[in-house]
Order: C-alpha cells, then sequence, then structure tokens
C-alpha cells in the first residue's frame, strides 16, 4: 500500500513537470533565406564550387585528349612505348580522382569552405533561438526544416517571428509558409 502510494506521487510529479514543459517551433530555413549574409555565404560557395568544376573537367578533357591520342598512335607504337602512355593516363586519372577528393570529398576544401562561410550565420541564428527560449520560458524548440517530421504543426507554438526580430529581420507584414 505504502509503495503504491509512494508510486502515484512519483507519477503526478512527472506528470506535472511534463506538462509544464513549453516547447515551440522554427523554420531555420526560411529565417537563414531573409538573412543577406546567408544569401551572400551562398554566393560565394556556389562560385567556388563551379570554378573547381570547370578545373576538374578541363583535367578529364586532357585525360581524354591523352587517351585519343594514344588511340590514333597505338599502331605505331611499341609495347614498351604503349605501356608507358597507358601508364601516364593512369596516372594522370588517379591524379584527377585524389583532386576530386581533395576538393569535393569529405572534409575536403568544398566542405571547409562551407562551414567556413555558413558557419558564422548559423551561429548567429542559434544565439537568436537561444535568447527567444530564454524570454518565452520555453524548455524545448524544434526546427520545422530539419530532418524531424514535423505532420502537424500549431501555428501559435510558432517562434519563427520572434527569431527574425530578434535578429533585427522581422516584418510584420510576411507571412510565415
Amino acid at each position: 500500500m505504502k509503495k503504491n502510494l509512494i508510486l502515484i506521487l512519483l507519477l503526478m510529479a512527472t506528470v506535472q513537470v511534463a506538462s509544464a514543459q513549453k516547447f515551440g517551433y522554427v523554420n531555420t530555413d526560411y529565417i537563414l533565406g531573409k538573412m543577406p549574409e546567408y544569401g551572400e555565404a551562398q554566393a560565394e560557395i556556389d562560385k567556388l564550387s563551379l570554378a573547381w568544376q570547370e578545373e576538374i573537367q578541363g583535367m578529364a578533357k586532357k585525360i581524354e585528349a591523352m587517351y585519343s591520342a594514344f588511340q590514333a598512335e597505338e599502331v605505331l607504337l611499341t609495347a614498351e612505348m604503349k605501356n608507358d602512355r597507358l601508364g601516364d593516363i593512369k596516372k594522370k586519372e588517379s591524379e584527377l580522382k585524389e583532386y576530386q577528393k581533395k576538393i569535393f570529398g569529405f572534409e575536403g576544401l568544398f566542405f571547409l569552405k562551407k562551414k567556413e562561410l555558413v558557419k558564422p550565420v548559423q551561429d548567429k541564428v542559434f544565439d537568436a533561438v537561444e535568447k527567444v527560449c530564454k524570454d518565452q520560458r520555453l524548455t524545448i524548440m524544434f526546427d520545422k526544416a530539419g530532418d524531424m517530421v514535423m505532420i502537424y504543426t500549431d501555428p501559435r507554438h510558432d517562434y519563427t517571428d520572434f527569431v527574425l526580430d530578434e535578429l533585427g529581420l522581422g516584418d510584420p507584414n510576411d507571412v510565415i509558409k
């Protein structure tokens, strides 16, 4: 009997604490889209990516030209010359793959540059979210734009406008999608 009473009191306390938690959500994609510095960072990233892609395509064309030249001259080459030319082509292909990995691979230059340019903007948003959570006394804040699926969201729990206001980007005429 005493154990049941303690269990009931513990259960009631847990329910009371759980019901006292406030939560909300924001749409960080929408917020980032309103930030000019994020657009500038994205433009810089796109510019760098395009330049690196063009450089890689140029390297690939040179390899293709080497292979075409080899095929055209193959009948005139000795076995040793053929092996040397094929070795050169394979070496260039290997160098190209390494370069691609260095630029676009995991933790490559593209990843690092993107992190360098976007992280300060994201940090600014996260700081604003943290301030809004403290001001609004929220325990949990979800990101509607994240991987977590939200099938339904009640607009009264949407704090995106508060974060935009905190960042100085608020506009009462905008409607959040």
